[in-house]
């Protein structure tokens, strides 16, 4: 049951709007005019309307099959953004199956963490997966000969990546046990249904069948012939397009325990999307619930997979809280694409490109030719959180170890700062976020205040063939992002993990 108050009529008539420009047909028969009149990035980005009916889930059992048979115990998946989120979730969500994989996804390039999955494992039984749909990821390229460099045999390899691209000819090249070939129609960040998703899936054991059925139920839920009003994707992203033009951006997520992890994937799927052109929709992750008066009139809540009764004080304060019913991730995951691309459609924005990522990976790439990493002015974090006002949202960007002790250490520090501030929080760790909230951060609407934390790792790892090491990396990769933000003029500082918890 949604309570969209304020919100109601405007989201009836946009639904009724978007039946009469016969929006959901346009979008099922790939129209580009339903996003703008140029197709670039769009024609070549709608795959994900059905690559779910063109997985087959046999080929990949019998391919994790064949691993476990022969004595592989683990996987550790080298991705990025869309190549590691859906992964995770389904690791997180799913657990492992008897006698199947277990996976980590490495997303960073900070030392300890890549030294502490190193420790972890036993290289004789791990199967590295190393996923990329451009094949020159810096990070995961990174990762890969670091772990060749430790175990350089081709049946302990798998890539995961688009025709034609690098990573395909240096799987080739170094013998990999399999390279599965990504549907190219398809970005980064609507491919969780995907083989960067199901390959991943399939080697913890989950359960293939009920994410693919989940997915065809939900697509046929959303179907061109269904009316309007009783699309769920359609009318999801009715509310996120007419929460975000009423000034509601900060799209506020709660997920069902059980799926907690699933804001992760919505996270990038929205940011990256919807941030651009100096629009943008917000997705905040992770928050606790509050009290009402601790939320400005900014905010939309949906609670994913759980009832709206621990959300009726917010709603009884006038906020607009959406509940989506459906558990099943591969509904759950169709049925948010879909509503991005509608939310896209409405707010009036192409969802299919990232123009302002690049800024981060330029600044990055000329720090490291240059072979001098810079020390930007680290600013005031004091000047930077008094200067908050409503409206405004703070992004931690943690340039430090993602593990489970640090995630709950940020989460405290950013509950006192929403509770103090009274805005809307985000805690994203670097580079991963990079490949996510980035694009919002620097395309989306100048309310962010930046707070990027650092510290120095206890050792330091090469990278074999580089000049440079992952703790050179990742210095660079934080100061090129705070360049890149300071040259559009955002609010950033930077600060330790206790200089951060001093304020």
């Amino acid at each position: 049951m949604n309570s969209l108050g304020s919100l109601q009529g405007a989201v009836e008539r946009r639904v009724e709007m978007l039946a009469k420009d016969d929006v959901p047909r346009r979008i099922w028969s790939k129209d580009h005019t339903v996003w703008g009149d140029d197709p670039t990035e769009i024609t070549n980005r709608l795959g994900w309307l059905d690559v779910h009916r063109r997985i087959d889930p046999d080929e990949l059992r019998a391919f994790a099959r064949e691993c476990v048979a022969d004595g592989l115990t683990t996987a550790v998946l080298c991705g990025m953004g869309g190549s590691s989120l859906a992964p995770e979730v389904f690791r997180t969500t799913y657990g492992v199956a008897d006698g199947a994989l277990d996976l980590i996804a490495l997303d960073s390039t900070h030392p300890d963490q890549i030294l502490a999955v190193r420790r972890r494992l036993d290289l004789r039984k791990t199967l590295f997966v190393i996923a990329s749909k451009s094949g020159t990821t810096t990070e995961t390229l990174s990762h890969f000969e670091h772990f060749w460099s430790e175990i350089a045999e081709g049946e302990h390899f798998v890539a995961i990546t688009d025709p034609g691209t690098p990573l395909e000819d240096l799987a080739k090249e170094r013998g990999f046990r399999k390279t599965w070939l990504a549907d190219p129609n398809i970005g980064g960040r609507y491919s969780a249904l995907s083989h960067f998703g199901m390959v991943n899936a399939a080697l913890i054991g989950a359960n293939l069948d009920t994410i693919l059925d989940g997915a065809k139920r939900m697509d046929e839920a959303c179907a061109a012939d269904v009316p309007a009003a009783e699309n769920p994707g359609l009318l999801l992203g009715a509310i996120l397009g007419e929460a975000h033009d009423a000034g509601r951006d900060k799209l506020t997520l709660f997920p069902r325990s059980e799926i907690a992890s699933f804001g992760w994937w919505v996270e990038q799927l929205i940011a990256e999307s919807t941030g651009k052109e100096g629009k943008g929709i917000l997705p905040v992750d992770g928050e606790g619930l509050g009290p009402p008066d601790v939320y400005g009139d900014d905010r939309l809540f949906v609670a994913i997979g759980q009832d709206e009764r621990p959300y009726e004080h917010v709603r009884d304060a006038g906020h607009p809280v959406v509940v989506l019913e459906e558990p099943e991730l591969g509904a759950e995951m169709f049925r948010w694409e879909f509503a991005v691309a509608v939310a896209g459609a409405v707010i009036g924005i192409q969802p299919f490109d990232q123009p302002d990522v690049q800024s981060a990976k330029d600044a990055t790439k000329k720090i490291l030719e240059r072979g001098e990493i810079p020390d930007p002015e680290p600013g005031d974090l004091g000047e930077l959180l008094a200067s908050a006002r409503p409206g405004n949202y703070l992004a931690i960007q943690a340039y430090l170890p993602r593990d489970d002790d640090m995630a709950q250490h940020l989460h405290a520090v950013r509950m006192r700062l929403r509770d103090r501030l009274r805005v809307a929080t985000t805690v994203g760790f670097g580079p991963r976020f990079l490949h996510s909230t980035g694009q919002l951060h620097k395309g989306g609407p100048n309310t962010g205040l930046f707070v990027q934390v650092t510290d120095e790792p206890s050792e330091d790892v090469e990278i074999p063939g580089k000049p440079y090491t992952f703790g050179t990396l990742i210095k660079a990769q934080a100061a090129g992002d705070l360049l890149a933000l300071r040259d559009r003029d955002r609010r950033v500082v930077r600060v330790s993990l206790q200089q951060l918890e001093d304020a």
